[in-house]
């Protein structure tokens, strides 16, 4: 039970909410003079508490859709009323953004897809059907007087996310209050209480109600937060990761191929780390791609584990499946077709540092693995690095040198090359004009081999490339008809 706040704590938590939101008094005493309650509520008020700074402000009233409009119309610098439906009016006060939502209660059918909204009729209704009592905290203004019905303050203090009511009643009445508990902790850095973990599990199942949009609008909040793989392992060790990425609980029957202390679902949460922390070396900060990558890089191990003859385990092609795989799981959840191609590419090029060895870079391979990236060039850089999580320091620190280096390499050849935009020194044109054939399947293999050729040896010059199209055109049968006198 939360303990009740004093007097003396009330008047200091209404002072720094009036100090941190002085925008909301305004309107606050707009309302009022109409007869109308308003309170600032939610994400506002625990920002504030935690020490940070709010963005848009989050408001809750009595007053209807319509009558908000009919108040702030004269007030208002811009209003609008894309959430009106869910009793949602937006409004713009010069610099700040408020988001006044009529007091309301909202939830599933049981096997519905859109929540039944309806308008509540208090603040103690309105905070009572919010997800967790972090976020059921409010200000009623003009004066921020503090209303904490459900102990939100004490779970700030204590940093654990419980629910307003019974958890199991939270879940069920909107499932995807699932999610956010693990976004939340990732978020917030929070520990989710016994009961709530307990009430995860029980009503995962109701995720399956949820659009796939809405429940990948959750997980990529969660991928953003300053600490994903927190809410990663939240949605594993509760059992509902079997409902959105069933791939990664799948991670945690696998040892890694050294038989090293992490097996692959660790591994891969730690890779999840690494790559948070290396995203701003690369100019990635808060990047989806990089870290969707990072998490599903190794998905693909657990359909190509095989036992080798010396007892260890291998995992071949695994980054070929779990492109595959990758592409499979995020269509599913309906994320951007941009998202998929990239994030399932890095899934496939993740191990591709490690095929050329830790030795000296020739040009030909710093080509190839430029070439192979393409535009995904910093993102892999972080990817490749972030897989390191060996424990043996001496290699560790053996690998840290061999990519240094081939970023350098990268480097110097970029000096001299367009590495980024390499192509065959010929176009197709060109190649039917020499070998006097039509467009058609020739043209384009004649083209991979001229790519390959500028690949290996770099720029060779027009003359000397011609020679080797016309040996390799010989070489695999295609008749060249001999050049004109004058010709070429």
């Amino acid at each position: 039970m939360a303990v009740p706040m004093s007097d003396e704590q009330r008047t200091a938590a209404a002072a720094l909410l009036r100090a941190q939101v002085p925008a909301a008094a305004e309107i606050g005493r707009l309302f009022v003079r109409h007869g109308h309650e308003l309170a600032l509520v939610g994400g506002p008020v625990r920002d504030v508490f935690l020490g940070q700074r709010p963005g848009d402000l989050d408001l809750a009233t009595d007053a209807t859709p319509d009558q908000v409009l009919t108040m702030t119309e004269d007030w208002a610098d811009r209003t609008w009323t894309v959430g009106i439906a869910f009793g949602t009016v937006g409004l713009r006060k010069g610099s700040s953004v408020f988001e006044i939502t009529t007091y309301r209660s909202e939830r599933y059918e049981r096997t519905s897809r859109r929540p039944d909204v309806r308008y509540g009729r208090s603040l103690e209704e309105d905070l009572g059907r919010r997800d967790f009592t972090v976020n059921a905290m409010a200000a009623k203004l003009p004066g921020y007087e503090f209303a904490d019905p459900f102990g939100g303050f004490d779970a700030l203090r204590d940093k654990v996310l419980r629910t307003p009511g019974r958890p199991e009643e939270s879940f069920g009445d909107d499932p995807l209050r699932i999610l956010r508990a693990a976004r939340f902790a990732a978020k917030l850095g929070f520990t989710v209480a016994p009961e709530v973990r307990a009430a995860m599990t029980e009503q995962a199942g109701r995720l399956e109600i949820v659009s796939a949009e809405r429940i990948t609008s959750e997980l990529t909040k969660l991928m953003l937060t300053p600490d994903p793989a927190l809410g990663v392992d939240v949605l594993v060790q509760t059992g509902v990761a079997e409902q959105v990425l069933p791939e990664v609980s799948s991670l945690r029957m696998e040892a890694d191929e050294h038989h090293r202390h992490k097996d692959v679902y660790q591994h891969s949460l730690t890779v999840l780390r690494q790559a948070v922390e290396l995203e701003p070396d690369y100019g990635l900060e808060g990047d989806l791609i990089v870290r969707l990558a990072a998490l599903l890089h190794d998905i693909g191990k657990p359909g190509t584990r095989s036992l080798l003859p010396d007892g260890r385990v291998a995992f071949h092609l695994h980054e070929v499946k779990g492109a595959k795989m990758t592409r499979r799981r995020l269509a599913a959840l309906r994320f951007p077709n941009d998202v998929i191609r990239d994030v399932s590419r890095l899934v496939e090029l993740h191990l591709r540092f490690h095929g050329y060895g830790e030795g000296e870079w020739t040009d030909s391979a710093v080509r190839r693995y430029v070439r192979d990236a393409g535009p995904l060039l910093p993102r892999l850089h972080v990817l490749t690095r972030a897989d390191c999580t060996t424990r043996n320091r001496a290699k560790a620190a053996r690998l840290a040198r061999a990519y240094d280096g081939l970023e350098r390499r990268i480097a110097e050849l970029s000096e001299q090359e367009e590495l980024a935009s390499i192509r065959p020194e010929l176009d197709g044109n060109a190649i039917m004009r020499i070998l006097v054939i039509p467009p058609g399947p020739v043209v384009g293999r004649a083209r991979d081999y001229l790519l390959e050729l500028r690949m290996s040896e770099g720029e060779l010059g027009e003359e000397e490339v011609t020679q080797r199209l016309l040996g390799w055109a010989a070489d695999a049968g295609i008749d060249v008809p001999p050049s004109e006198p004058g010709e070429g």
